[in-house]
């Protein structure tokens, strides 16, 4: 299975253009409504996101900012397929819940978290250009979640009853990073759902799988692949 960042760098080129240098009027919001097309997601077929195609021209929207991050937001990743499903599926495990949608990407996740009856649902990511997609896409589903541009993982548990995290794990020195979080915030109390498609850095060791589902996962590389990917808890010390 190829990772995000193999598969990033083979798809965000664009059709030649080069990118421009960001200017404090760039309008992200607008270039991608203008650039991707708005498609229903596979297996969730009252949600509709903003996609990447062949001509959405994203390496415009890094400028000419070498570290700009690589727009993972624009397609599908197992991770948050399968956590969106449980959710749409399991709707009374958020209802009235204060949620935390860790690595929100394109929104997916906190979408389907609010039209399940959550009280109110925080979506985080570090790429503002994915803050722009989930506030659009947000829209278009006609939900309502607070966006925040900040990485949390170095920071106190949050102020909620649940926190999903759907393909945090693609990456050892994210998933160590990630996995520490989440168990800060489980030892506070807080509930911890986590969406995977079984990569090599998932600690499975300290995960309980709860449910599995066949869905599609840009990552394969080929359009409309399925992937076995899983819903895990965090186990807790006794049961290791």
């Amino acid at each position: 299975m190829h990772d995000k960042t193999e598969r990033m760098t083979s798809v965000s080129t664009d059709d030649g253009a080069q990118p421009q240098k960001r200017t404090s009027s760039f309008d992200a919001s607008a270039f991608i409504a203008r650039n991707l097309r708005l498609l229903p997601v596979p297996g969730l077929a009252n949600i509709q996101l903003y996609t990447a195609h062949s001509g959405s021209r994203l390496s415009r929207l890094g400028g000419t900012d070498p570290d700009a991050p690589a727009p993972y937001w624009a397609y599908g990743w197992g991770g948050g397929a399968v956590l969106a499903r449980y959710i749409a599926e399991n709707p009374h495990l958020l209802h009235g819940r204060r949620v935390l949608d860790l690595g929100t990407g394109s929104g997916l996740v906190a979408i389907v978290a609010s039209k399940a009856g959550a009280t109110s649902v925080v979506a985080a990511d570090i790429d503002e250009n994915a803050i722009a997609a989930a506030r659009l896409n947000a829209s278009v589903n006609g939900v309502e979640i607070d966006l925040v541009h900040t990485d949390l993982l170095d920071g106190p548990p949050p102020a909620v009853d649940i926190v999903l995290a759907g393909d945090l794990f693609y990456d050892e020195a994210l998933a160590k990073r990630a996995l520490a979080f989440l168990e800060t915030c489980r030892a506070a109390g807080i509930d911890v759902l986590i969406g995977d498609p079984y990569r090599v850095p998932l600690p499975t060791e300290k995960l309980h799988c709860i449910a599995e589902y066949s869905v599609p996962d840009f990552g394969l590389g080929r359009e409309g692949a399925e992937v076995r990917a899983g819903i895990f808890s965090l186990a807790t010390v006794t049961d290791r």
